[in-house]
């Protein structure tokens, strides 16, 4: 398994190019651009990575940007596959799971089960009890 700090701090030492163990406001410009992250204002992004405010980034504070990102992104991506799947259960234009619609979908993975059945297991992660679990209500009954 590859040392992720060791890889972050391979990154900051391609871009700082004075070696002096910061990164400036062109460096992080440069790095942010390279990168493809330059949506937010210069000054927005270095307040974002910069927490001693000292206008330059130094190896501790870029590796803890980086770890956030990082982290950041896997949970990005654990929603959206969390919203792909609940998709699956609701039926088309639909923000809830229903018990007929939970029913089709385990019909699908090949479990016959009944529309009574279907609604006490809605029932066991229906949060607000309103009989349809929205993404929330999913999302919480996943994670």
């Amino acid at each position: 398994m590859i040392n992720c700090n060791n890889s972050y701090k391979r990154i900051f030492k391609r871009f700082d190019e004075d070696r002096d163990g910061k990164l400036s406001p062109s460096e992080l410009c440069h790095f942010l651009e390279t990168i493809g992250e330059l949506q937010l204002p210069m000054e927005e992004a270095r307040e974002l990575m910069d927490p001693n405010g000292d206008g330059l980034l130094g190896l501790e504070e870029f590796v803890g940007w980086m770890e956030r990102e990082v982290k950041l992104g896997d949970e990005e991506r654990k929603i959206k596959e969390l919203r792909e799947a609940f998709r699956m259960y609701t039926m088309e234009g639909s923000e809830c799971i229903t018990p007929k619609s939970l029913k089709r979908m385990l019909s699908t993975l090949g479990e016959s089960t009944s529309l009574e059945d279907c609604c006490v297991m809605i029932g066991e992660f229906d949060v607000n009890k309103d009989g349809v679990p929205s993404f929330d209500e999913f999302k919480l009954m996943m994670l």
